[in-house]
């Protein structure tokens, strides 16, 4: 009775590891599929005609900065991705800190472009930016690598006005990238 017992036990136990994966599996999160799935979902919030090409965007900027035109150009990168180099006339809010715009830009109506370094970040923010009341904002398609890729010029505080050389990272990066002497901004990205 007592080996029928331990026979029984040994193979509820066999039993239960085997199904255990089953289990586990299904209550896995996939945290990199929810996040594209949840940026989908944002995408479908940007009204339609909300997407603006680099080079429309380029003579925005040109009336913005010679005085023709009012709207704010918004750049949602990280201060050191600013600091690196912007476009000229950009004001700077971090992504992380979208919630201050309000405090900055009163007038719901005004005109915005916004952009990051992809327009990643520029669709998560705009569908916030729309309940706050904003109602006139346009997303940069492509972001400042489309403008560096156009070839258009950027400024910072140690170099002035200059025009970057593109180059596809994407291509030669490598773990040990940092240590071959070629520099990147030496910030967290996830893309």
């Amino acid at each position: 009775m007592r080996s029928i017992m331990k026979s029984m036990i040994s193979g509820l136990m066999m039993f239960g590891m085997a199904i255990a994966p089953v289990f586990a599996a299904q209550n896995q999160v996939d945290p990199a599929a929810n996040e594209k799935q949840l940026f989908q979902e944002l995408k479908k919030e940007i009204p339609a005609g909300s997407l603006i090409k680099v080079e429309q965007f380029k003579k925005i900027v040109d009336e913005v900065n010679e005085g023709k035109k009012k709207a704010y150009i918004l750049d949602l990168r990280s201060a050191p991705e600013f600091y690196t180099f912007h476009i000229e006339g950009a004001d700077n809010i971090h992504a992380g800190h979208f919630y201050t715009i309000p405090r900055v830009i009163k007038d719901v109506d005004a005109e915005i472009y916004i952009f990051c370094r992809t327009s990643h970040r520029a669709f998560y923010i705009t569908p916030y930016l729309k309940k706050f009341g904003y109602t006139n904002m346009k997303i940069v398609d492509g972001g400042m690598l489309a403008w560096v890729k156009a070839g258009y010029p950027v400024v910072n505080q140690y170099m002035g006005r200059f025009t970057p050389k593109y180059e596809d990272f994407s291509k030669d990066y490598s773990p040990d990238f940092r240590e071959t002497g070629k520099y990147r901004v030496r910030e967290f990205h996830p893309y």
